[in-house]
């Protein structure tokens, strides 16, 4: 830390409050070199996960994004909100824990993953926006070889 009177960067720390709603940390210092003393405010920086599209871009992580995608796969399916909600959640505590910059297909794989043991319908509703079948045949390749592990 640099003092402003005299710029050199050797201080001590006399004080440190932390502030009443936990955002920042106020930390009263003394300059060892001219014996000025000033205030510095210290604040975590947070920094947003990142996703990194198909084609390269990168975006915020948008919880809202994946709630959407389960709701939409798990619409009609005999499946509580508080279960599609907690699949929610896993997602969201895994990768927040993972690097800042997450592949859109790490994402995708780890729902279709969930959705698998959950809903199979669901899953196979996932699978055929997020994986983009071409043709009936990718589809119906993806069918069976989701019937094949059941039996």
């Amino acid at each position: 830390m640099n003092c402003p009177q005299c710029t050199e960067i050797t201080d001590k720390v006399i004080e440190t409050r932390e502030s009443k709603d936990g955002g920042y940390i106020r930390r009263r210092r003394e300059c060892l070199h001219c014996g000025k003393r000033f205030t510095t405010y210290e604040k975590i920086e947070d920094i947003p996960l990142m996703v990194v599209k198909k084609d390269g871009r990168r975006e915020p992580f948008d919880m809202d994004k994946i709630r959407k995608g389960l709701y939409r796969a798990l619409e009609k399916r005999p499946v509580q909100t508080k279960q599609i909600e907690q699949l929610a959640r896993q997602v969201e505590e895994f990768f927040s824990r993972s690097d800042r910059e997450i592949p859109t297909f790490k994402i995708g794989a780890m729902i279709m993953e969930k959705l698998k043991k959950l809903d199979k319908v669901a899953y196979v509703r996932f699978a055929s926006v997020y994986l983009e079948f071409k043709s009936l045949e990718e589809f119906l390749t993806e069918l069976h070889s989701l019937l094949k592990k059941e039996e």
